[in-house]
């Protein structure tokens, strides 16, 4: 059990200084001068600090992406430190270009390990290729049955992807729409959006056409796609940005225009960053993306651009819940919603990490670490 007192709380709108109680894996009591009668709780100094709550990462290649410039360049799996130092509390596992040395085994083993390791982990299945790679040999059934998976991945308009037909991605996406009903499950169709063809007409034209949900569609990448992205979000659809920090100014720009209450922002992490020659037929270098530009971006819309905290971080917090169908059990900082937290110093860097009501990083020291993580712990708190 943990105090947190005088704390600049925004869950995520403003509240003032207040106290969060958190008992077990649940806030309890949100109000100031707090006194409850409970033995063994840990009292946490707030003063000076903003507590938001944990950060939702919707795209996190966990089992590592890449493989476009041979074997040598699968990236790494990811590590349990690197979610808890960025802030993230809950993430969404998915493919990337190489379904073939990866699978949606593997990605379903690690995201039950990443649960077992102590955050909220979800998953998708498929990847780049149509028909969809899956576990149980039916994306409906992996939805239906796998705890973890919550819909599928899908790439188009890109050099690298089967090129699905619009026929096609109606038949996936009305089986997704039965496996979400059955399921209860949000049964989104998480589609990487490249730079080529017709980017996103196809599905706008589906939805208009042949008057299917637009919930299922959740464009991703949409930063390199910024007119789309407007129009699929005043269609009332939600359009997902990759956080890149050198762009924030765009972002905002797109803001300015839409509105925030249908964008969210992802990381893209532990995917290569390939670089092509100039007739992008070979990869001439490869790099890795890590998951802090999630929080930077957000940092920059608040610092650079004034923007109001409670609208920047709902980018990351609210918002992914809301569109994940998780809200409020995740995405805000309210009585009987998970102890997911990120206090903030006065520099509005992340300081002090919970993650299912367990201190995961305090004070910028990290507590727990994943279980082949050779790196060093507070000891004094852990």
């Amino acid at each position: 059990m943990y105090l947190i007192r005088n704390v600049e709380l925004f869950d995520p709108m403003p509240l003032g200084t207040t106290d969060i109680l958190i008992v077990n894996d649940k806030v309890a009591v949100i109000g100031k001068d707090l006194r409850p009668q409970l033995p063994g709780i840990e009292e946490i100094d707030g003063k000076g600090k903003t507590a938001v709550p944990g950060f939702i990462d919707q795209h996190v290649h966990v089992t590592g992406g890449g493989g476009e410039g041979g074997f040598h360049t699968r990236t790494p799996e990811l590590m349990l430190s690197s979610v808890i130092k960025a802030g993230v509390t809950t993430l969404v596992g998915l493919l990337g270009t190489d379904s073939y040395t990866k699978s949606v085994e593997n990605l379903v083993a690690k995201t039950k390990a990443l649960k077992k390791e102590g955050i909220g982990a979800y998953c998708l299945t498929g990847a780049y290729v149509y028909p969809p790679v899956t576990l149980t040999g039916d994306v409906a059934k992996d939805i239906v049955y796998i705890e973890e998976v919550i819909g599928c991945k899908l790439a188009i308009s890109d050099h690298r992807c089967s090129r699905p037909t619009k026929e096609e991605l109606i038949r996936l996406a009305s089986d997704i729409r039965m496996a979400s009903l059955i399921s209860g499950k949000p049964g989104v169709l998480h589609i990487h959006v490249g730079g080529i063809g017709r980017v996103i007409r196809d599905i706008i034209e589906i939805v208009k056409e042949a008057e299917f949900p637009i919930s299922h569609f959740r464009p991703t990448h949409m930063d390199c796609h910024l007119k789309e992205a407007v129009e699929f979000m005043q269609m009332g659809g939600w359009s997902d940005f990759t956080a890149e920090p050198k762009k924030t100014d765009e972002l905002f720009s797109v803001i300015e225009q839409a509105g925030i209450s249908r964008m969210t922002v992802s990381s893209d992490s532990n995917g290569s960053i390939p670089v092509w020659d100039k007739k992008r037929e070979n990869v001439v270098d490869v790099k890795v993306g890590t998951m802090d530009p999630l929080y930077e971006i957000i940092r920059n819309l608040v610092v650079d651009f004034h923007m109001p905290m409670e609208d920047a971080i709902s980018l990351i917090t609210s918002n992914v819940a809301k569109s994940l169908n998780m809200y409020p059990r995740i995405g805000t900082l309210k009585p009987g919603s998970m102890g997911d937290l990120v206090l903030l110093d006065e520099e509005l860097r992340i300081d002090t990490v919970m993650a299912q009501g367990r201190l995961m990083m305090k004070d910028g020291k990290l507590l727990v670490k994943g279980a082949f993580e050779d790196i060093p712990l507070d000891t004094k708190e852990g």
